[in-house]
Formats: C-alpha cells, structure tokens, sequence
C-alpha cells in the first residue's frame, strides 16, 4: 500500500432536497451521522492529516463531528467542489498523495479509498466511478476511443449523448498533492451551476500528460450519495440488511431481518434469538441464549445469558445479569443492575437502582435510587418516593423482604432484611428486620351512610 494519504472531506452542502435545518452530512445513517461513516472509512487508511470543509450549518457540523485528527476549515460562501478542495489544501501538507472526497457518500468501501491511493502513488489522476442503472443527476465519466478517461462532464452541462453514459463519478479522487494544488487554482466558474468544479481538473490532468485512471466499483450502493430523505431511507435498509446478514452468519436467529434496527454496535453470543420490530442503540450486547420479543428498544445495555426481554420493553443503560425475565412494557433507566433470576415485570419501572439475586416486581411497580437486596417480592402499585421537589434520595431494602401492594416508601428509607410491609402503607421510618411493618387508617363502616344519587334527567323515568 501506497503511504498514508491527506485526506480532504467535502461537507459544506446545505443539501437542501432533504428539506431540513440540519445540515445534510449530520443526518443519521444507523445512528451515526453520514459524515461520520465516512470518516471512519477514510480513518481505515491511517491518513497524515484530515480536513472537513464545512460551510451550511458549519457550528452544527464541527461540534458533531470534532475530533482531535480533524482540521476542519470552512468555506464561505459555498462556491463548489473544486474552491472546497482548494481551501481544505490550504491546511494539509504539500507534499505526498490527497484523497478527496464527499461527505454524504456514507458506505464507500476503505478497501476502494485504499486502492483509488496507490493508483495516484505513481504521479496519476485515480477517480473513483461506478456504472450505475440510473445516472440522472450524475456526472458522467467520457472515455476516449482508446478507453481512457478523457474528462467528466456534469449532468447539467452534458449533451444528450453524454446523458445516456451509465458510469458514473462517485466525488472520490486522488492525485499528487502538489498537482492537486495547481489543478484547483486554475478551475474557472463557467458552466451552468456558475461554481468551480474539482470534476475539471480531469481534462487538465489530459492535457498534460498526466495518466489518468479510474478504480470502477461494482456496487452501486457503496458509493451512493444522499439527496434525499427517500435516498437515506433506501440506504438505511440496505445497512441494516448488512447488520442483519453478518449477525445470522455469526449465529443469531432474526426474525425478519427486513425489521431489526441496529443504531450502533450489537454482539452476540451463541443461540441469540431477536423477534421483529427491535432497536438497538449505542453499544449493546446479548450473551449466549438472551432474547429479545418483538418491538423493543434497548440502548447501552448488557443482557445476561439465557435472560428473556418480553416485547415491547425499552432497556437504556442498564446491565441485566443471568436467567432474567424482563417485562412485557418494562423500562429499565440509566443505572439500573439487575442480578440474576430478577424479574421486572409489565408496566415496572427501574432507574438507578441494584436488585439482588431472585427479586421480583411483577406489575405496575417503580423503583428508583434504591438498593435491594435478593429474594425481595415488590408489590404491585408501590413505589420508593424517592424526590423531594429538589433532591434525590435513596432506599436500601433488605434480602428476603416482602412489600405489599400499593405501598409508598418514603426516602430516604431502610428496611431491615425479612421485613414485611403491608398492603397500602406508606413507610417514612425504618422497618426493622424480620417484623410487620404497617402505616394506614383503621378500616371503618358506617352502617347508616347512605351513597349520593345523581337527580334523573327529564327524559329519564324516576
């Protein structure tokens, strides 16, 4: 492989077919920004030095994308590709190969960049292009009779013939830096769009002799771009389906990988079974026999082995240990530890908070800011009351401790291990260990009260 490259990222586009205030390049592509996706392309070659031309949306773009290997410079006003280029080489080196590309072409291949750079290694012009069903929009690459790249010519200054050319540029280029530079400084704005288009320095390179060459890839969704909201949603099924293949390859049994989500990073151990409708965000990992049921949503998590996420729970930043039973309809918040053989069933809520080995809330349930022990039943409808209008407070709950339905603990709190509390209590002291814990009314009746009765209405009869 050629030496490590400059590498110039186009990403001043407004993009405005995408109807948006958020600039194109920042829109998401499997949870990250296109711009990101081709960023972590390029970053596959361990380039000298990166430069991101932002333009539209400039703060938004370089707040989004900032990173230490990223020198971004900003092109105002926007006035095309080859003034882009120029401006992102005024912050590169010199010297060695550069590799242009766009910023809203999110699957371009790193073994294709990689290649398009040692073409250019022995003083050439390497395009990147692909033949594609339908150009329109495109630039079209022309070849001589001789079947080298003559020029490229944009679809809006193409002739009829050109227009019915299917091969066309994807934006990705690579030349000697210091050609490079002269190329771009005498691009001139004489064509319908009235911009400077780096596309012209191709006929430049022929009319000096320079070879130029062209790495033509087959498939035409890696170098597809992003226009439209149509486009990235197209180009959103087909990473999934990506996503989706290399996990059943691996083991793990999708239900229909035409619905699975994966917005980040999912792992899978052995015997990983996913049902239809889930969404996988950030970093997540499922160990050997997990499931998740259908419509799910869980986002920075680590789920245990043999545990079984029922449908439609929403996990975030939570570890679930071994053998758990997780919902249908539960949530799970940031911080939440579960051991293993928990049960957190439908409509239970869990934020911040530990559960120790074999606990249960099986319905209808919140717990937050709370350590519980193991082998706790929590009831139905309690809650741990645990904010006081300013600030949180915290519950400890003892092993083996049973609280009845309905039950209000009031942090902060401590019950004793063994402890019961009674149905419908609200606790605001210590419960000690191993004894019946109640606080409610005496029940009363009232023999003589009689209910109130509404008044019939006219049409009613009495």
């Amino acid at each position: 492989m050629a030496a490590a490259p400059n590498v110039a990222i186009l990403a001043a586009g407004q993009g405005k077919r995408m109807r948006s205030a958020l600039p194109k390049v920042l829109h998401p592509l499997a949870g990250r920004p296109l711009a990101a996706h081709v960023l972590a392309a390029v970053r596959n070659l361990g380039p000298r030095a990166i430069a991101m031309v932002t333009g539209h949306g400039a703060q938004a773009v370089e707040t989004a994308l900032a990173a230490p290997d990223i020198r971004f410079v900003r092109q105002e006003p926007p006035r095309g590709t080859g003034d882009a280029t120029r401006i992102a080489l005024s912050v590169l080196p010199p010297d060695g190969i550069t590799l242009v590309g766009l910023g809203d072409v999110p699957l371009v291949p790193p073994e294709a960049l990689a290649h398009l750079v040692d073409l250019a290694g022995g003083e050439r012009l390497a395009l990147l292009t692909a033949r594609v069903r339908e150009p329109f929009g495109l630039g079209r690459v022309l070849r001589g009779t001789d079947g080298n790249v003559r020029a490229i010519v944009e679809e809006r200054d193409a002739t009829d013939d050109e227009r019915r050319i299917d091969e066309i540029n994807t934006g990705f280029i690579a030349a000697p830096t210091a050609r490079l530079a002269q190329w771009v400084a005498r691009l001139t704005p004489h064509n319908a769009q009235g911009e400077y288009y780096l596309t012209d320095i191709v006929a430049m390179a022929v009319a000096e002799g320079v070879p130029v060459v062209a790495h033509t890839v087959t498939d035409e969704a890696s170098v597809a771009g992003v226009n439209d909201r149509a486009q990235l949603a197209t180009l959103e099924r087909i990473v999934q389906r990506r996503h989706a293949h290399a996990l059943m390859t691996a083991g793990t049994s999708i239900a229909d990988p035409e619905r699975i989500d994966v917005r980040g990073r999912l792992t899978c151990g052995r015997d990983v079974t996913i049902d239809v409708g889930c969404v996988f965000e950030g970093d997540v990992h499922l160990d050997d026999g997990a499931s998740v049921g259908p419509y799910c949503v869980l986002r920075d998590m680590a789920v245990g082995p043999g545990t079984r996420i029922e449908a439609f729970s929403h996990l975030d930043s939570a570890s679930v240990g071994r053998n758990c039973r997780i919902g249908p309809y539960a949530r799970l918040r940031p911080g939440t530890r579960l051991a293993e053989d928990v049960h957190i069933g439908n409509f239970v809520e869990v934020k911040a908070s530990t559960l120790g080995a074999a606990s249960k809330a099986n319905h209808l349930a919140y717990i937050g800011d709370a350590t519980v022990g193991s082998r706790v039943n929590y009831g139905a409808g309690s809650i741990t009351a645990n904010y006081d209008g300013a600030n949180k407070h915290q519950s400890v709950i003892g092993d083996d401790v049973h609280v009845g339905s309905n039950c209000v603990l009031i942090a902060p709190i401590s019950i004793g291990a063994g402890a019961t509390i009674g149905g419908g209590s609200t606790i605001v002291g210590e419960a000690p260990a191993g004894q019946l814990t109640l606080a409610r009314a005496r029940q009363v009746a009232i023999p003589s009260w009689q209910r109130p009765r509404k008044a019939p209405k006219p049409h009613e009869p009495r």
